[in-house]
């Protein structure tokens, strides 16, 4: 009689792991038992943030990816190297860039903001199918934003070429964010894929609030009474992160989801099934936004 083998960790990989939501989202992954791959821009932050994750879990298995998701170029050599070792079984696509005050553009001429937290991860997701394909339920989870709200999208001029505004630039990516996981969920299902994808957001998540982690959390000096205010709409990164980890790796999370905080307008809480906004499943916009995406990354998602 042969022994049993072992079942694999699920592999799990983490965009922007190195601070921020998507260090706490690899550290609540590892800490699971999942085999986890940083894929950071900065090799020297994502080792620092390694260290970290093993002062808290010494047996934690981790990886770490050079991913910079505002340059093609790198997201095929990191989708190539990720690709390698093995099937992927969920990719957070968490990095990003939140505000740039002046217009920026990224190594490929993308808006910056549009540019990395979109169309980057657009592109690495179409990279990365394959490997997810491969997986016995692959999953893709996409960082929202409470911020979709208030945002419509201007697929006429999305890099915002004509006029520029920080807040505008952010919250557009993040509806094109949501938009795009939506629609790739609607299409992974109907092209019978068992690779899912789900949208979550962090509420409204603060680093003054974040629990503490040397080198890697920078937490400025507030009176007590401003923090205790502040915790009545607010939670810390790591709190914000955990809607996002349990929806890469919660055993009951279902294809085209939203979750996020279960408090008061989604700003605080524990992870819960929550409503996005209506404008953020259309049809007609998301096939727009696909079709641009595609034309622009030079990519088209192989559904299968």
């Amino acid at each position: 009689m042969s022994a049993e083998r072992t079942p694999l960790r699920p592999r799990v990989v983490v965009t922007g792991a190195n601070a921020g939501l998507g260090y706490f989202v690899a550290e609540q992954v590892a800490a699971t038992g999942a085999r986890v791959v940083l894929a950071c821009r900065d090799e020297g932050r994502a080792s620092r943030a390694a260290e970290s994750m093993r002062r808290r879990i010494p047996d934690a298995d981790l990886e770490i990816v050079v991913t910079d998701l505002a340059d093609l170029s790198s997201i095929r050599a990191a989708a190539a190297r990720i690709i390698a070792g093995g099937p992927v079984d969920t990719l957070v696509a968490n990095a990003g860039v939140v505000g740039s005050k002046k217009r920026q553009t990224t190594a490929d001429g993308f808006e910056l903001q549009f540019g990395t937290n979109h169309l980057g991860h657009f592109a690495l997701i179409a990279h990365l199918l394959p490997a997810l394909t491969q997986a016995e339920a692959g999953r893709i989870v996409h960082l929202g934003s409470i911020s979709h709200r208030w945002a419509r999208l201007d697929l006429d001029d999305p890099m915002l070429v004509s006029r520029y505004r920080s807040y505008t630039a952010y919250s557009r990516s993040k509806l094109a964010v949501m938009t795009f996981g939506f629609e790739l969920d609607r299409r992974l299902r109907a092209a019978g894929s068992s690779v899912r994808s789900v949208v979550a957001h962090p509420g409204f998540a603060l680093e003054n609030l974040t629990e503490k982690r040397p080198g890697i959390v920078t937490r400025r000096w507030l009176p007590a009474p401003i923090v205790g205010l502040m915790r009545t709409v607010c939670q810390g990164k790591d709190q914000g992160a955990r809607p996002l980890s349990y929806a890469a790796v919660g055993a009951d999370v279902q294809g085209g989801e939203y979750w996020g905080p279960d408090g008061w307008f989604q700003l605080t809480g524990a992870p819960a099934l929550v409503k996005a906004k209506k404008h953020a499943s259309n049809r007609k916009a998301a096939a727009r936004l696909w079709n641009l995406s595609a034309r622009l990354t030079r990519l088209q998602p192989v559904l299968e």
